[in-house]
């Protein structure tokens, strides 16, 4: 993996390779912390202010302070510049800071940090699996973009020793959730459907843009609550993300979905652009 040569920490730009946080940082130690990721294209992040919202948002529900908006698009566009970036997908990463060698806080202030690395365009479609275990719902961190990824890296592992290319959860009702990194959609009888939030699954910035671009396009689309069994009934499905944005499924499980991308699929995916299309901040 080639690295960026520049990473903003803390209000400057250091180089990676002599870029250092604390081995205290809480956010190394237990996964105190929270993250977003966008994307840039032509230079300019895309939906900045949505994702900061919901950046504010983890960092209220963890009792981290937020960045102001104006440091957090300011190191965002310094960090691609002192990469030479135009498209780029950038992290944005926020923890509590030193702590003791424990779940207890200290009292220091909050370390972020900002990397962006080159966009890298997926494949058109994805495959999935269902793992073994399952998104919890009423857990604390439900809803926050918490960097305590673990469950995510051993799903994902599994699923990519399995040759998918995602992992899907259901939470503990046995109610489809979400991916390690994606919210899923499926279509059943011509309307798309969609976990809703109460699911546990998190509030994705293109999720809620494919909400609202169907709404606009006039497509049915529902927010509701779904057996696990659906993914095997359904006629289409696909996944949303700030890198993927409107992106087929082809396989789930060992069920193969008819075609490149289905109708109403394709449907969604040319409602979403036309929603975007022009606005940096939609």
């Amino acid at each position: 993996m080639n690295l960026p040569t520049h990473t903003w920490i803390n209000g400057r730009i250091v180089s990676t390779s002599e870029a250092r946080i604390s081995p205290f940082d809480h956010g190394f130690l237990v996964g105190d912390g929270v993250f977003e990721t966008l994307v840039a294209r032509h230079g300019k992040p895309f939906t900045p202010t949505r994702h900061w919202r919901r950046l504010v948002a983890s960092c209220q529900a963890m009792n981290i302070t937020p960045p102001e908006y104006e440091t957090y698009v300011n190191a965002m566009q310094a960090t691609m510049q002192a990469n030479d970036l135009a498209d780029a997908r950038i992290r944005v990463t926020l923890t509590s800071g030193d702590g003791p060698l424990g779940s207890d806080r200290g009292e220091s202030p909050a370390t972020m940090t900002v990397a962006a690395t080159a966009l890298k365009p997926w494949p058109p479609t994805d495959t999935v699996m269902t793992v073994p275990w399952t998104r919890n719902e009423r857990s604390a961190l439900a809803g926050v973009k918490s960097t305590s990824y673990g469950d995510n890296v051993r799903a994902l592992a599994l699923a990519h020793g399995e040759g998918a290319g995602e992992a899907i959860f259901a939470n503990t009702r046995d109610e489809l959730c979400e991916g390690t990194g994606t919210n899923i959609f499926i279509v059943s009888a011509g309307v798309v459907k969609t976990p809703p939030l109460s699911s546990g699954c998190l509030a994705g910035v293109t999720r809620a843009l494919v909400l609202e671009a169907c709404a606009a396009a006039g497509i049915a689309v529902e927010e509701v609550a779904l057996p696990i069994e659906a993914l095997q009934t359904c006629e289409e499905a696909f996944l949303t993300s700030s890198t993927r944005d409107v992106h087929p499924l082809a396989k789930i499980d060992q069920r193969e979905m008819p075609g490149v991308a289905g109708p109403v699929t394709q449907r969604v995916a040319k409602a979403f652009q036309d929603f975007v299309a022009g606005r940096d901040d939609p």
